[in-house]
């Protein structure tokens, strides 16, 4: 399934980023591959550098990873709301207090890896079940109207963000 690119009065201007940081293609075929990749990346970080941050105040491995499952389970309940057509109004989280009171560093990395897999399984199963017609429906989700189908580009953007900065910030100095 092909889903053109989400237009700029589609999602809030702060999830731009995201939006561009989706190559293009098929955007399911585009899940699945990124749940690999991500996979991939990930389970070749030792657990014994699973902990390792970059420079003070930042997350670890663990926490970025676990951000990436709670916030892909944000996003997928934003979707599914306004794909059923309930518009009312979703608020916003704080993700630095969600990773802080998470326990992320509780956990081993596997775990967490498994975890992000499984949520990225659900959202595939609920965009590929999704009606073409719903991918317009929008909602209100952090003060900011946001479509289905910008949703689901913000997905992909949000995880491919962090996979570039784990890439770069990270994985590069271990």
């Amino acid at each position: 399934m092909t889903i053109p690119r989400p237009a700029p009065d589609e999602y809030g201007a702060w999830y731009a980023g995201y939006v561009a940081a989706v190559p293009a293609g098929e955007i399911e075929s585009l899940l699945v591959t990124q749940m690999d990749a991500a996979a991939a990346m990930l389970r070749g970080v030792p657990e014994s550098r699973a902990g390792f941050r970059y420079a003070d105040g930042k997350w670890s491995i663990r926490e970025v990873t676990g951000h990436l499952a709670d916030a892909e389970r944000i996003f997928a309940y934003r979707l599914l709301r306004f794909a059923r057509g309930d518009a009312a109004p979703l608020a916003g989280f704080d993700e630095n207090a969600y990773v802080e009171r998470a326990g992320f560093d509780r956990r081993t990395l596997a775990e967490l890896v498994d975890d992000l897999r499984i949520v990225r399984q659900a959202t595939i199963s609920l965009v590929a079940g999704l009606d073409p017609a719903t991918w317009e429906n929008r909602g209100i989700a952090s003060d900011a109207v946001m479509s289905v189908r910008a949703l689901v580009y913000v997905i992909v953007g949000h995880q491919q963000h962090h996979l570039a900065v784990l890439q770069d910030r990270y994985l590069a100095k271990l």
